[in-house]
């Protein structure tokens, strides 16, 4: 399906709006492990109103489903689950904090770049006065605020949908919803820049760049070559076929710079963690050893001085 524009759209349980039933999927695992790293109570119901076939895990020790009746095939996508929803706790415990740490120090506009299906709105707690924006693919957005509505969802912050491909003109579709550039604001990259060509990454952060007014911050992951890896390693292109999604078709080989560098080099003050150091902070650390694979993956914070 096309838009307006000519561009390819996608709903929850098709193309690169998949990726985001996938990290709820790994929200709600880890909402109903008793150590689980994050509390995302609509996490499940996203993935349950979805309805793949077959299901997604929503579960600990729920094993993932695979094509083949291929035992190495099981273990290598059980062992990237097993990672990927761990990971998942790991990235939204870090961002949540990095969000409502700067909402608190005066960023109170909170963009979510590519939100999918994003529930911070709903399960943070927010400083008096935020204001979150949504930004996504309208199908996406339908889907979510589709199912928040039927289940009765008060967001804890004024919260405002923005309905628009990231490859059109989303920086005019944010003012139009009331978004004010001379204000501080936090924004959110969550599992984005890797499905952008190298282009495209840049042209969102000197977009990105140009809204920011002094005090602004910025959250991203840079997945560095874990991602290469694992579709050299043949995880990716067997995940997600038995739901006729092709994840290694979906990120992008552009080689591209870490972001951690490119942000610094524009003047933000950054800090850049590697994800398994930040896993092992919070005592949950990831299980890689299983895959074989490397996982050099880092979160990133960035801060616009005044």
């Amino acid at each position: 399906m096309t838009g307006r524009s000519g561009l390819a759209q996608w709903d929850i349980v098709s193309g690169v709006g998949f990726t985001a039933l996938l990290v709820a999927a790994g929200r709600a695992v880890q909402t109903s492990d008793p150590a689980g790293l994050v509390n995302d109570p609509f996490a499940a119901l996203f993935v349950d109103r979805a309805r793949t076939s077959p299901p997604l895990p929503t579960r600990p020790g729920e094993p993932w489903p695979t094509a083949a009746d291929d035992e190495a095939v099981a273990a290598r996508t059980d062992a990237f689950w097993a990672l990927m929803s761990r990971f998942q706790g790991v990235r939204s415990r870090f961002f949540d904090a990095a969000l409502t740490g700067a909402a608190e120090r005066g960023a109170g506009q909170v963009v979510l770049l590519a939100a999918g299906l994003d529930a911070r709105a709903f399960r943070l707690d927010w400083p008096e006065g935020a204001v979150i924006y949504e930004i996504d693919q309208p199908r996406v957005l339908e889907f979510k605020d589709e199912v928040l509505a039927e289940h009765g969802a008060e967001p804890r912050c004024t919260r405002r949908t923005v309905p628009v491909d990231l490859r059109d003109d989303w920086a005019g579709a944010l003012r139009a919803a009331g978004f004010d550039p001379a204000r501080p604001t936090a924004w959110l990259a969550e599992g984005l820049l890797t499905f952008l060509p190298a282009a495209a990454e840049e042209e969102l952060l000197t977009t990105v760049e140009g809204l920011s007014a002094p005090g602004s911050a910025l959250a991203v992951e840079y997945f560095a070559r874990a991602y290469s890896a694992m579709v050299e390693g043949a995880v990716l292109p067997e995940f997600a076929k038995p739901f006729g999604v092709d994840m290694s078709a979906l990120t992008d080989p552009d080689h591209r710079a870490d972001p951690a560098q490119r942000l610094a080099s524009t003047g933000w003050r950054v800090t850049s963690r590697a994800a398994e150091e930040v896993a092992r902070s919070y005592g949950r650390p990831l299980p890689t050893a299983a895959l074989g694979l490397p996982f050099d993956t880092a979160l990133i914070t960035a801060e616009l001085p005044h």
